[in-house]
């Protein structure tokens, strides 16, 4: 996820739906830049996305796995690290710049200079704008929480996490993940 660093702007949240920038996220009013990345972060991402998109073909659930892909919440413009879109929003959204709610499922790497009380909320900000399913993966601390609507899970080394609502069936290592 990283820290943020403010962009003086006049660029309004319905600019950000047309046009995203890259590595931004339009936040009370003001593009901020995404930055913390870490060659860790980008391996985590990477590895997520491909064990993800990997998953959907070989269960045949289908749909679209990105990285740093915009959309857009109740409150703000939002770039998630990982997201996945089943097949019927693919079907509806495919072609639109910034997807105009949250991602079924989204996972956040969360950077040592995050603030806690700030991840949680986007997660939850994410849970209220259409997500089903948010993973918070702390690679320091060696921990994926998982998030619904109604449950957070903790996953640690040694454990294997799981998909609670969307892209059924799925596990992975925790160890694995952030090995």
């Amino acid at each position: 996820m990283g820290t943020a660093t403010l962009v003086p702007n006049q660029f309004s949240l319905d600019d950000f739906m047309v046009n995203p920038p890259e590595k931004m996220e339009w936040v009370n009013g003001q593009l901020v830049e995404k930055n913390g990345m870490t060659l860790k972060h980008g391996e985590i991402q990477l590895k997520l996305g491909r064990y993800w998109d990997d998953y959907k073909e070989s269960s045949g659930q289908g749909g679209k796995v990105y990285t740093d892909v915009p959309c857009r919440t109740n409150k703000q413009g939002r770039s998630p690290d990982v997201a996945y879109l089943t097949p019927e929003l693919v079907a509806q959204f495919g072609n639109v710049a910034t997807l105009p709610q949250s991602f079924p499922l989204c996972a956040e790497i969360v950077s040592p200079t995050d603030i806690a009380e700030t991840v949680l909320l986007k997660a939850q900000e994410y849970l209220e704008s259409g997500g089903e399913e948010v993973w918070l993966v702390f690679p320091e601390s060696r921990w994926v929480m998982v998030m619904t609507e109604n449950q957070g899970l903790m996953f640690t080394s040694g454990q294997v996490v799981s998909t609670q609502k969307v892209l059924r069936g799925f596990t992975l290592s925790v160890d694995e993940l952030l090995a």
